[in-house]
This record gives structure tokens, C-alpha cells and sequence, in this order.
């Protein structure tokens, strides 16, 4: 909470004419490894004219004494109470921390309800891939800012000066409808929802021209300049490293993965400013180790060559260089050639399922014989630990589909490196959360009694074979798709739990069901609607209204390919396949142009349809 840290930011007050707050509902170990806010702070405090300071949740102990002491939250950088900036920005990354940005509100003596502040009150904001999905949050943010910030924060920026030095004509209503005409902004108090009698949603109208009945995501054509002097903290973060940017977005087109489809098309940086971007890192924050941030990336063209060139480069200095998501099956020895330097710490991959036929229903396009001879390869360089990631409650999954992940990580235990060995497997199963904007967003969660039931196969079994096993909370995940596919209505129960004394809800030692339980009872609200319930493909989904530019017609043929196990392929490898954003995308557009692509079963549909 001190502030102060390395190549932090500090501002005059008196000469800035825009006061931003960047806010993370969440500690500061988690926040502060959050690259979009980094590019933002970093972005923002390069104009005169603004300055950006951040706040994170404070734990419960902070929180006590700050409302014991009747003080308000404060940025870290200035000490200034929150109630006192223009703009507020909360970046949601996740739907538990949605409790959180209420505590946060509320601490720093700003009214939680967006109809209970005044023209005084600071504009809050939101984005972050949950803000994709903006109803749930509605009742409690005044403006979304959909899909890539760093453009249309900077264009957001400068309405709200000129409102401010208009003498503030026409109060915050008249700011919204200026901010209303930039894309990729929606205001939720412009529309009004209405329900069918089956309390599904019939409709969400503008209420002034100023409302698009369509809010298009915004999408950054080249990648913006990494921060070279990012803040460095005072204490190990949950991601203490350098961190760039080399790729953003992913065609591999997983069909659970609600980031492979709102973060296209793929975007990369250019070798010579990875490295660049890396060496200063290094000589401005001292890190001894660099990340090489992406989706996917060992699908960065060249990945081999890349991480050569900075192993080589950083070797004698004792940096280590590391690749967070890597596939299976596109890993190569090569790769781990380069990759295998004096820190040793395993390797992680995502099988998601246990056998292929599963694997092809989702779009992992992974065989159980690629994925043995790539764990050959790593045994045989000496390596032996192991992280693996699958998936419970998928559609389609069966018992014999939970069982095939035992039978899997058990083939594994029995391989051997040079040192004859067993391979230290570690198991970590998430539950399937059905996400907005993606080809299972129609498809119902398994409640908690299947989920329990998959859990105990997957105790017993690694149990067995001697493979350690984390898993997730069925409660917790229930909680999570009550959140991500909710409607304006959700915000009462959120606002109730909270009220009731939920925060942190993603941390096992603060998540209390029972509270968002008598929660939702309260507010006529019942969980299974909208987690355990099989959606028509021809209902209105809460979030029709947001373009994220992969059309809804590509995401239902996706789905239906899904139930007879048909592969779509990788676009960046092959040919388009007709998404949407070749509508949209210029290099996806010229891409499309020049492959004339048509295919039988993805056909290139007409604009609108």
C-alpha cells in the first residue's frame, strides 16, 4: 500500500487537466501482473494533459482499518482518495472478483449504485474480456469499454477534457452521450431491457439515437509499444517477471475458449522489437527472467530462432527465458533446445481431455500419439516434472471421458528419462464454464452433483498411479457461469451478496456460497437458469448486443460441428474460414481476397446474415 516503487509515475496535481485511477479488483501480487493495465498506465502518463495512478483491493485486514479510521481509498502513487479523480478504469478480468469492485466503490465513500451518484462523483469504467458480457455489471458501472483500450482510451480521454473545460455543460448524462458516439463504447443507462414470460430476454432497446443498437469490440490493428520502464514491485508478484507482449490473439479455435475468440485475429510483434523490448526490460527493472507473452506461443512465426537469439544473448547474465502457453503439439525440439538452460522448472502443457475423440468435439487438435513422442522428447533431455491441465463437464463428456484422464496421466507416470526416473505428473482439473461469444455459450454446466461425482473418479484414480491432483470448487465454478452469462438482473444478487459480506470470491478462504445462496433465494433469482440450462440457439443471449466480430452464425456452425467431432482448421495455417472478421480486419480481409476462399461446408456469408 506504500507506493514509491520502481519507475512508478508521480504527477503535479495543479498542471493535469485528467485524473485517471486504473484500478484491479484484486490484491496487488495478482493486479500488478496485469500487462493491459501496465500499457495503460504507460500510455496515459506519456501525455501532458493526464496522469494515471493505480489501486488494487485491499486485503481485509486494509479494508477494516480504512473504514475504522473513516478514510477512503487511495492510489498508491499520489495517496489521493479515489473520490477525487475524473475517471475511475476497473479492468475484469474475472467474474469473481465482481464483489470486489463493489468493496472497492464503497471504501473509497463512492456510492456502489450508479443511480445513487451525483455529476460530482468520479466517471467509473470498466473493461477486460469480462466486460464482454457488460449486463451482469450494469447497475454499478456508468460506461464499458469493449475489446482493445489503448486506442479508444486515449479518444475517451480527450471527450472528457473537453467536457471538464465546457464547464461541465449538461452534467454526466451529456458526457455519456458524447462518449456513446466513439466505437467500442457502451453505456447501459441508453438501453432498457425487457423479458419474456419464460424469463428469457425479449429485448434491450436504445433509448436515444446516441445507442447503437450494435456495439462493434475495438480492434488495434498493430500491436502498441510495450511499457520499457514498467513499475517493479516491492514484493514477489504471482507473474514476477519481464514480460512481453509477442503475440496477441489465437486461431487455433478451441471451442471452450472464450479468449480464442474475442482476442482475433492474431496480431504479432516483429523479432527485432521483441528483443529490443527485452533488453531494455532488463536494463530497467533487473528481472532474471523474461516471459514471452501470448496465447499460444510456440505458434509465433519463428518461435525457435526467437527464443535462440535471447537464450544466447542472456545466458552469461543468468537470465532465463520462458514460454507460458505451449501446446503439445506444436513443440519441437528445437524449441526445447533453446528453451533448456541452467533453470530447470518443468514444463506445463493443456491436454484439456483425456482421449481424442474429446479432444476433436473442443477443437484439440492433439493425438495421444504427438503427445507421447513430445513427452519422449522431453525426458529424453533429462527433464522429468510435468504440469498438466484438462477440463471436467465438457459437452459431450461421459464418465468413461473422465476416466480416459486417469488412464492418460497414468501412461505418462510409467515413461523414463536418461535417469530412469518416473515422470513427476501434476494434475490440475478446471471445471467447463459455458462463455459468452463462443461456440458453447448455448450448452448447459454440469451441476454440483455430476461434478462431484467426476471429482471422486479423478481422486481415487491419481491417487493410484501416484499423480498429485488440484481441482476446483463445483460451487465456485457454478458461481462463475451464473456470472458470465447473466442478465440485468443478476446485479441485485450481486449487489445483495456483497451487502452480505462476499468479497475475494475467488479465494477458497473468503468464498461462501451459502451467501450468494440466500442471495439469489432474496431476489427471486434461480442459479440453474442461467448455469444448468440448454439454451435455444434461436434465444436472445444478454450480450447479442456486442459485436466481438466473429459473427453468431460462425459460433452455431462451430457448435454443431462440435457434436459430430468435426475439426475446423487453424486460419493462420490453412485457409479463412469465414469467422466474421473478415469484415472487419483489414489483413483478414486481404487474406480472404487473395485465397478466394470458398468451401463447401464454411461458406463466406453475406454482410448481416
Amino acid at each position: 500500500y506504500t507506493g514509491g516503487e520502481w519507475n512508478s509515475v508521480v504527477k503535479d496535481w495543479r498542471t493535469v487537466n485528467v485524473k485517471v485511477a486504473l484500478a484491479y479488483p484484486d490484491v496487488y501480487e495478482i493486479g500488478m501482473s496485469n500487462v493491459g493495465l501496465a500499457i495503460l498506465y504507460d500510455l496515459l502518463n506519456k501525455r501532458d494533459d493526464v496522469l494515471a495512478e493505480r489501486v488494487y483491493a485491499p486485503w481485509v485486514d486494509m479494508a477494516y482499518e480504512l473504514r475504522n479510521e473513516n478514510k477512503p481509498l487511495f492510489s498508491l502513487e499520489s495517496k489521493q482518495p479515489l473520490n477525487t479523480f475524473d475517471i475511475i478504469g476497473f479492468s475484469l478480468a474475472h467474474e469473481l472478483t465482481y464483489t470486489n469492485l463493489l468493496n472497492m466503490l464503497d471504501l473509497a465513500q463512492i456510492p456502489v449504485l450508479v443511480n445513487e451518484r451525483n455529476d460530482t462523483c468520479p466517471l467509473i469504467i470498466a473493461g477486460g474480456v469480462c466486460g464482454l458480457n457488460p449486463e451482469p455489471m450494469v447497475d454499478f458501472i456508468d460506461l464499458f469499454v469493449l475489446g482493445d483500450g489503448e486506442e479508444v482510451m486515449l479518444e475517451l480521454v480527450d471527450i472528457y477534457k473537453r467536457w471538464k473545460c465546457s464547464g461541465m455543460n449538461g452534467g454526466k448524462k451529456e458526457l455519456l452521450r458524447l462518449a456513446a458516439d466513439l466505437d467500442g463504447i457502451y453505456i447501459p443507462s441508453l438501453y432498457k431491457d425487457s423479458y419474456n414470460p419464460d424469463g428469457t430476454l425479449s429485448s434491450l432497446e436504445p433509448l436515444c439515437p446516441e445507442a447503437k443498437p450494435v456495439i462493434r469490440r475495438r480492434i488495434v490493428s498493430e500491436l502498441p509499444e510495450m511499457p520499457l520502464k514498467p513499475v517493479v514491485p516491492y514484493l514477489q508478484l504471482v507473474h514476477d517477471r519481464a514480460v512481453v507482449e509477442i503475440q496477441r490473439g489465437c486461431t487455433r479455435g478451441c471451442r471452450f475458449c472464450q479468449a480464442g475468440i474475442v482476442y482475433r485475429p492474431s496480431r504479432q510483434r516483429s523479432q527485432k522489437e521483441i528483443i529490443e523490448t527485452a533488453g531494455e526490460l532488463v536494463a530497467n527493472c533487473g528481472y532474471d527472467e523474461i516471459s514471452l507473452l501470448s496465447l499460444s506461443s510456440s505458434d509465433y512465426p519463428e518461435i525457435e530462432k526467437l527464443v535462440s537469439i535471447l537464450t544466447t544473448r542472456y545466458r552469461q547474465k543468468r537470465i532465463n527465458v520462458s514460454l507460458p502457453s505451449l501446446r503439445l503439439d506444436s513443440f519441437s525440439i528445437s524449441l526445447a533446445d533453446a528453451l533448456w538452460g541452467r533453470k530447470k522448472s518443468g514444463f506445463t502443457f493443456a491436454p484439456e481431455a483425456g482421449n481424442e475423440r474429446l479432444r476433436y468435439a473442443i477443437n484439440k487438435r492433439l493425438s495421444d500419439e504427438s503427445m507421447m513422442k513430445t513427452i519422449e522428447m522431453i525426458l529424453s533431455k533429462g527433464d522429468a516434472n510435468l504440469k498438466l491441465y484438462f477440463m471436467v463437464g465438457l459437452p459431450g463428456e461421459t464418465m468413461d471421458d473422465v476416466r480416459s484422464i486417469v488412464d492418460l496421466v497414468g501412461r505418462i507416470r510409467q515413461m523414463r528419462g536418461p535417469s530412469r526416473k518416473r515422470v513427476n505428473v501434476k494434475v490440475n482439473v478446471s471445471t467447463f464454464v459455458p462463455k459468452p461469444h463462443t461456440p458453447f455459450q448455448w450448452v448447459s454446466q454440469d451441476d454440483e452433483r455430476q461434478l462431484s461425482a467426476k471429482h471422486d473418479v479423478l481422486r481415487s484414480g491419481m491417487k493410484k498411479i501416484g499423480a498429485a491432483l488440484s481441482w476446483h470448487d463445483p460451487q465456485s465454478s457454478l458461481l462463475e457461469a451464473i456470472l458470465s452469462r447473466g442478465d440485468r438482473r443478476i446485479g441485485k444478487a450481486i449487489y445483495k451478496a456483497w451487502q452480505k459480506g462476499c468479497s475475494f470470491d475467488s479465494w477458497s478462504e473468503h468464498f461462501n456460497y451459502e451467501r450468494w445462496r440466500e442471495a439469489f433465494i432474496e431476489c427471486d433469482i434461480d442459479p440453474a437458469f442461467y448455469a444448468n440450462r440448454e439454451r435455444s440457439l434461436d434465444e436472445l443471449l444478454p450480450w447479442a448486443h456486442i459485436d466481438v466480430g466473429v459473427r453468431p452464425s460462425f459460433l452455431k456452425r462451430e457448435y454443431e460441428r462440435s457434436l459430430s467431432g468435426q475439426e475446423t482448421i487453424d486460419c493462420q495455417r490453412e485457409h479463412c474460414i469465414s469467422c466474421g472478421l473478415e469484415r472487419l480486419v483489414d489483413a483478414c480481409k486481404e487474406r480472404c481476397l487473395a485465397l478466394s476462399i470458398i468451401t463447401a461446408d464454411v461458406p463466406v456469408e453475406e454482410e448481416g446474415n
